[in-house]
């Protein structure tokens, strides 16, 4: 599987300040990825033969962070595993796959959903941006273990490591419509306040 895709827009100066030298590289892998990632989806839903969606995102969101950690291996950066699930760490920086809706919806629109693990609301209040000080101070009877711990750091990533969200959608019959990537913090309401957003080039769908 080559890292290589079909767009070869440059990366922004966000994306260099991050990712270095591989940033280049990312602005067209991550697309081609996902797309790939599609194609395998799409399959897995047809093979399943069930009308509902489920098959396909529940497929899609697996082969997503898989081929994504295969483009980190390729490029020879890291790959982390987080609970049994492998995240790609390109030059500090996780990146955090999520198919936000099943139809091209405006960013702004994204929310993380109300049974998301407590594994994803710990990566979000731990290695994403962190609110205001004070914006969100709680009463001491509401500031149970459970609620700090979810700031405590994954010691497989790094303390230091940063999130990179990369939100996108995407259904069986339409395959990926819009992919953005950037620094999100995730809200108390389970929404996302976007300190920096940027779009990436969709690449051609892949279906197997």
């Amino acid at each position: 599987m080559s890292v290589l895709g079909a767009n070869s827009v440059g990366p922004s100066d966000w994306a260099v300040e991050r990712f270095g030298r591989q940033a280049s590289a990312l602005v067209s892998a991550i697309p081609a990825q996902l797309a790939e990632a599609h194609g395998k989806a799409h399959a897995a839903h047809l093979a399943a033969g069930l009308k509902k969606r489920s098959p396909y995102g529940v497929a899609l969101a697996g082969v997503v962070r898989g081929n994504l950690a295969a483009m980190a291996r390729e490029l020879g950066e890291v790959v982390r595993d987080v609970r049994g699930y492998e995240y790609a760490v390109i030059n500090g920086h996780a990146l955090f796959p999520f198919r936000y809706a099943a139809s091209p919806k405006p960013l702004d629109r994204a929310r993380l959903p109300a049974n998301a693990s407590p594994t994803r609301r710990r990566l979000f209040r731990a290695h994403g941006p962190q609110p205001p000080e004070g914006l969100f101070d709680l009463d001491e009877g509401l500031a149970t273990e459970e609620y700090l711990g979810l700031h405590e750091a994954f010691e497989e990533l790094g303390a230091s490591t940063r999130l990179v969200c990369v939100f996108f959608t995407a259904n069986a019959e339409d395959g990926i419509h819009v992919i953005h990537w950037g620094k999100a913090r995730l809200e108390l309401d389970r929404t996302f306040t976007w300190l920096n957003s940027e779009q990436l080039v969709v690449a051609p769908t892949q279906v197997e």
